[in-house]
């Protein structure tokens, strides 16, 4: 019990005593010093979470009850596999960018507030992966929103601002659609607790209500994950926010949106009542709408970090289409594409915030000859981009691979076929707007200067934490026997 309110509040404690006591910037030559001692203070504060959070959810087989908001309305905590799966990839990455950000904010205005959030963030997104019950689920899925909207506004520009509150708008528009749902479960079950299968929901007389209540819920969590109508907030808050708060973002936080659908979809609803009715079609529909547009609007996307946003609008449906196909194969591929994206996209963007912070360049079309001056960001950046595509070794293929046999294996008219040539389309597509900045950097072409050329590798504070999430990307890829094999328990309880 201690190691999961220690994993929760010791970094949401250790992020309002860095925003009380760092508020202020420090100038002169105090600064190098106040500045070590910030770093040093965040380093520690990150680590001693990681390491409560791994232990909470390596250990602690219990669950417990925190207090009661009512006397029905219980916070309530308790750790499943999937809650492990997904809090594993929020430590590697939290940690990978919050390292990397030592040195990319050096020279950005006060990075007091920003570690004070960040570190509140993780807090919020462990006690996301711990809830036991879609109350706790709720209270923590918006204080996520109300932590991560400074990230994206950390630079006070009136462009971050306006992008901060339309991200604040999407996400609790999306929240509030979810609320709609809780209030009629918790009228329609005796709990909310979620259990592997589903709940015993109460539907004699108002089953096709209950459909409905599902579909804004899907609707709602959807916003958070990206899904179409609702994407708009995604590429507009990715290219202001700091790049490892963009790599934090698109890795972890929208994985918030996608946490939320499997617990209501698999652990309150439970498959068997979605199956083979107008909520799956439905689903499918916007999940491979989402999945063709965000590949398309990233293929003619010109800004970099622009283009990976609309890139995760695209992939992150890739999980969602898997889910809502509702088969095993499926699921395993949407559970696995969870990590496999997770490291992939993180990597991406921590490369694409190395090349700015070296090079100033936020353009593709600038970057030509960049594999000539950081030849190890962009060898990172290849393999992780061939992940995202779907080309063997990495994990990206074997998630695909298993998504593309469990819509086929899955027999829905139409989609069964329709979902794989989609999925088909998408990755010439990532691969059209991934590896041009490959064979760009790397083959300038005979008219490039290359008199003027300088290697320029960003320090070990960035290419470290590349190097350690590139490895794991494919490291999913070549040995994925252990991975698949613990996913397929996972499915096989929900199914």
């Amino acid at each position: 019990m201690y190691l999961i309110l220690l994993s929760i509040f010791f970094p949401i404690l250790a992020g309002l005593f860095l925003l009380i006591c760092y508020r202020t910037p420090v100038a002169g030559a105090a600064k190098s010093a106040d500045r070590k001692k910030l770093l040093t203070l965040t380093g520690s504060f990150l680590i001693l979470t990681a390491l409560c959070a791994a232990a909470a959810a390596l250990t602690v087989k219990k669950s417990f009850t925190l207090f009661y908001l009512t006397k029905t309305l219980p916070i309530y905590f308790q750790i499943d596999e999937v809650g492990r799966l997904f809090d594993l990839l929020v430590i590697i990455v939290v940690l990978c960018a919050g390292f990397f950000s030592f040195e990319y904010m050096k020279h950005e205005e006060r990075e007091g507030r920003y570690y004070g959030y960040y570190l509140m963030v993780f807090g919020v997104l462990n006690a996301l992966c711990f809830a036991g019950n879609l109350i706790t689920f709720y209270l923590f899925f918006e204080l996520l929103t109300l932590s991560s909207m400074p990230l994206v506004l950390h630079n006070g520009s009136r462009e971050a601002i306006m992008a901060g509150l339309k991200y604040l708008f999407y996400s609790l528009c999306g929240a509030y659609g979810a609320l709609f749902g809780i209030y009629f479960l918790a009228r329609s079950s005796d709990t909310l607790t979620f259990t592997a299968g589903g709940v015993r929901l109460q539907t004699e007389g108002q089953a096709g209500f209950l459909l409905l209540v599902a579909f804004v819920m899907l609707l709602g969590f959807g916003v958070k994950a990206g899904m179409f109508p609702m994407h708009a907030w995604l590429p507009t808050a990715h290219p202001v926010a700091p790049a490892p708060a963009s790599a934090v973002l698109s890795a972890v936080i929208v994985k918030a949106g996608i946490l939320a659908i499997v617990r209501v979809t698999c652990y309150i609803f439970g498959m068997d009542f979605l199956r083979g009715t107008w909520v799956q079609t439905a689903w499918i529909i916007l999940t491979l709408t989402t999945v063709f547009l965000g590949s398309m609007l990233a293929y003619r996307e010109p800004v970099l970090k622009k283009r990976l946003a609309y890139s995760t609008v695209s992939q992150l449906s890739y999980i969602l289409f898997g889910l809502a196909v509702m088969d095993g194969a499926a699921l395993t591929g949407s559970l696995l594409h969870v990590l496999a994206h997770g490291f992939i996209k993180a990597t991406l963007f921590l490369c694409a915030g190395a090349i700015i912070y070296t090079t100033g360049k936020t353009r593709v079309e600038e970057l030509r000859g960049i594999g000539k001056e950081m030849p190890l960001t962009m060898w990172c950046y290849t393999f992780v981009s061939l992940g995202l595509i779907g080309i063997p070794p990495t994990g990206g293929f074997i998630s695909k691979w298993y998504l593309a046999v469990g819509a086929l294996h899955s027999s829905i008219p139409v989609f069964c076929f329709l979902g794989p040539a989609v999925l088909l389309i998408s990755a010439l597509l990532t691969a059209g707007y991934l590896l041009p900045l490959t064979v760009q950097g790397f083959f300038p072409g005979a008219d490039y200067d290359y008199g003027s050329l300088q290697k320029r590798e960003p320090s070990r504070f960035m290419t470290i934490p590349i190097l350690i999430m590139t490895f794991l990307s494919v490291l999913i890829g070549l040995f994925p026997g252990v991975v698949v094999d613990y996913l397929a328990n996972i499915v096989g309880a929900v199914l």
